[in-house]
């Protein structure tokens, strides 16, 4: 019998599992709000170099006579999206004019009152810092991933979720006092490791202890509540405005995380690979009271354990079907983390309209989008459903190249509209992606080959500041809809390779790579059933038997 039978057994998402799934959820709130932090603490307001000798220079106008020293100390931008030259002014010697560049700025600060950015002046020739930072959080959020995954299944979930807790909420409240850049990079590289390295393992536990009937409808929301993440951080940075308190706010929560020691139980198939078949029947005794199920007293029999065969990352591409199965996907999970990270670091301020407003609309709008994967994949196929998803959102990102370079700011609510099309598009494609791997990829390399998936997903991260920036870098109204360009023509291609893969809806999944090469293979629902029946009966038969023990594999 094997773990998954046992679930069946004492309930496979019962109360139990409903309470301990909304548990694990919440921290995907926090994860959400870090994922996009530097988003708002790197932000670049609207900025002009200081006037000299004028120490309460503002940017905004202060009244007449100001607005004639900027007009005479000021350059015009030389883009038409900015008022003033951003890292210039004029300098008058023995009636001569000169440009030369600044090393002070004033900023607007309508949207925020300060951020670290602003705080450190990352702007003209550091400018690229911004980018470099959040290519260094996501850098860490992959080096968290498989250090922690690793660490998980050394010492377990608990303790590896406790450590990167503390780890989060000390580091949370340090970067808020940094004070210099390097300080700031090798906090955010910590913080980024810590929460998504404990984001993962909510993953894993929510799942390792729900039935397989129930594994797509439990999937999905733990990702709903990653959105939420998001509406938070919009809602503090609206009503702080200021980086360093918005660091505080989402940092503080992390309090409440170190009670689920006391709350949370450890993974019992983490425990019976261990060889602690005590406190692994102590927790299935413990469900089965909760979900009101009747179970014998002892149901793990040790002598008779049996481990599953697993094979290596490197099997992934042994053979032609595999290699092409697996770079496809691979791109898929590049793109989608792209796309749905750069989508947001670009629409916020830079297509006009409220940046908070903005942000909290593309957050929104992830749980109608989630909502509808979890309606349709089960009928439509996740073929279907995850090429629709790439190909729409894609085509809606390219498309605001029309409305940006051939419209007037009347139509930035529908070149909002194309980018919430396209962030939603990513988001719904980032539900599937994860269920359609674990259904592709066969049993002896699964865990391999999305260990590999999630990492690989963060290269995605990674890029997406520095083709959100390329706009700046470009200059002008094309140079505001490059990013969305290059985001949607990799959605588009991700999504049309999607078409050479195979369906997984109502199939055998493959257990060896040998299986993978041909899957065509229609699930037998008859069998299945039958199956279920036996299993049942045979349970049924053996409830009073007293001392039963039967035989378990995960």
């Amino acid at each position: 019998m094997k773990f998954d039978d046992i679930l069946k057994h004492i309930g496979e998402f019962g109360y139990y599992q409903k309470r301990l799934y909304l548990l694990l959820c919440l921290p995907s709130i926090s994860t959400g709000c870090y994922m996009m932090m530097l988003v708002f603490v790197m932000h670049a307001p609207d900025h002009r170099c200081q006037i000299p000798g004028l120490n309460n220079d503002t940017y905004n106008v202060q009244n007449n006579q100001h607005a004639s020293i900027i007009n005479r100390t000021i350059p015009p931008s030389h883009d038409e999206i900015h008022k003033y030259d951003r890292c210039h002014y004029y300098q008058y010697r023995n009636n001569t004019r000169d440009t030369v560049k600044c090393s002070k700025w004033v900023y607007d600060t309508n949207t925020f009152h300060e951020t670290f950015t602003s705080k450190m002046n990352f702007v003209c020739d550091d400018a690229i810092k911004t980018s470099h930072a959040q290519m260094i959080f996501y850098g860490g959020v992959l080096v968290g991933d498989v250090s922690f995954g690793i660490l998980s299944d050394k010492i377990g979930r608990k303790k590896t979720f406790l450590l990167s807790t503390i780890i989060t909420l000390v580091m949370a409240v340090g970067v808020a006092f940094s004070q210099s850049f390097l300080v700031f990079v090798i906090l955010e590289f910590m913080i980024g490791a810590a929460h998504h390295g404990g984001f993962m393992i909510c993953c894993v536990m929510s799942l390792e202890y729900v039935g397989p009937s129930k594994r797509v409808l439990t999937g999905i929301p733990i990702h709903i509540f990653f959105a939420f993440g998001i509406m938070y951080i919009a809602l503090m940075g609206y009503l702080l405005r200021n980086w360093f308190y918005v660091q505080l706010a989402v940092g503080a929560p992390f309090v409440v995380f170190l009670f689920y020691w006391w709350m949370i139980p450890e993974s019992s198939r983490w425990l019976l690979s261990q060889g602690k078949y005590d406190d692994a029947e102590k927790i299935i005794q413990r469900i089965a009271k909760v979900n009101k199920k009747k179970i014998p007293s002892r149901i793990i029999d040790e002598k008779t354990l049996q481990t599953p065969k697993t094979a290596n990352v490197y099997h992934l591409f042994s053979t032609l079907e595999m290699t092409k199965r697996t770079i496809i996907l691979l791109w898929n999970w590049i793109v989608i983390a792209m796309v749905y990270y750069g989508v947001t670091m670009h629409t916020g301020g830079n297509i006009g309209g409220n940046f908070y407003l903005n942000f909290f609309i593309l957050a929104i709008v992830e749980v109608p989008a989630k909502l509808l994967v979890m309606a349709t994949l089960n009928r439509a196929g996740r073929k279907k459903i995850h090429c629709f998803c790439m190909v729409v959102g894609g085509v809606a990102c390219l498309c605001t190249i029309f409305t940006v370079l051939y419209g007037s700011d009347e139509l930035e609510p529908l070149t909002l509209t194309l980018a919430i099309i396209g962030k939603m598009g990513s988001a719904a494609a980032f539900a599937i992606i994860y269920i359609y791997s674990m259904e592709l990829y066969p049993t002896v390399v699964r865990n391999s080959g999305m260990g590999l998936s999630s990492c690989i997903a963060r290269i995605g991260g990674m890029v997406a500041p520095y083709v959100a920036q390329s706009g700046d870098v470009v200059g002008g109204k094309f140079g505001q809809a490059l990013p969305l360009v290059i985001f949607g023509g990799c959605s588009v291609s991700a999504g049309l390779l999607c078409l050479l893969l195979p369906e997984t809806l109502n199939r055998k999944l493959p257990e060896t790579v040998r299986e993978a090469k041909d899957f065509t293979k229609k699930l037998d629902l008859d069998d299945t059933n039958k199956d279920n029946n036996k299993l049942k009966e045979y349970l049924s038969n053996s409830e009073n038997e007293k001392g039963k023990i039967y035989t378990v594999s995960y």
